[in-house]
């Protein structure tokens, strides 16, 4: 597989909120094969580790991948996930285990010709986007399978699919992506993307690789960096730290945080 654009180097997409459900219920992710790591980000599993006593509900935060999952029971019921704009919430049972493979940004486009715009914010059966993959999925998993297991057919079927694979996406968008990454989505799309593409052009590349706008991409990728980045109380109450970040004050970067991540800064961060 040839791809000329490693995205990994440069985001590190996170899924925090599991860590707020106590003992009761665990999520792990783990890196993909070496020879995968510039498209696939990591493969994770949810799974309840008792009969919880309620339906749990799993909220997702806005991350930027799109995520084909299933759960292990029920392997033939797989689907992906396209980039949201806001937080997803999951009602799930009171017993579970979902298996997931996130991809970093533009990959699945890139990789199956798919547009991305046409799965945003909503998932949809694999089955209908990707047959060959969702049937590899309901043939080779079950409940006996652990997640070491899981991870091994997962590497060798992608490493196998992608094989003669060339991802060759247009040097200027290229371009685009890596700004916006390397100033951690804080930058004004208008000026500072001018890469030798018109607005309209560069819509329609970011709508198809990615799922929304540069703007909105930004946006999620800013917001994923100040998940990483975990401030503290005193920065959170600093109000420089909302114009350090491109907010206009602290209004604003609460309300963008709560569309993303579905609580306040302060209570995502356990303040």
């Amino acid at each position: 597989m040839q791809n000329d654009l490693n995205i990994r180097r440069l985001y590190r997409p996170v899924q925090p909120t599991v860590k707020q459900a106590g003992q009761s219920v665990s999520y792990r992710e783990v890196a993909p094969d070496e020879r995968l790591s510039s498209i696939i980000y990591c493969y994770w599993e949810l799974k309840s580790n008792e009969k919880l006593q309620h339906p749990f509900t799993y909220r997702v935060v806005a991350d930027g991948c799109i995520d084909i999952f299933f759960q292990l029971d029920k392997p033939s019921e797989n689907f992906v996930m396209g980039f949201c704009k806001k937080y997803t919430e999951f009602p799930l049972d009171n017993s579970f285990q979902y298996i997931g493979i996130r991809f970093l940004p533009t990959m699945f486009p890139a990789l199956f010709n798919v547009n991305a715009k046409e799965l945003s914010n909503r998932f949809e059966r694999l089955e209908i986007v990707l047959k060959e993959t969702s049937q590899f999925i309901t043939d080779n998993f079950s409940p006996a399978d652990n997640f070491e297991n899981i991870t091994f057919k997962l590497d060798a079927y992608f490493i196998k699919s992608t094989a003669n694979a060339i991802i060759a996406l247009d040097s200027r968008f290229q371009n685009a992506l890596n700004i916006i990454l390397r100033n951690f989505g804080v930058l004004n799309v208008q000026s500072d993307l001018d890469i030798g593409l018109s607005q309209r052009q560069l819509r329609r590349y970011f709508e198809y690789y990615i799922g929304d706008t540069a703007k909105t991409f930004s946006q999620v990728v800013r917001f994923q960096n100040i998940l990483n980045a975990k401030p503290s109380t005193q920065s959170l109450r600093h109000n420089k730290i909302f114009f350090d970040l491109g907010y206009y004050d602290q209004a604003h970067f609460i309300k963008e945080f709560k569309n993303f991540y579905g609580v306040t800064p302060g209570k995502a961060f356990g303040r």
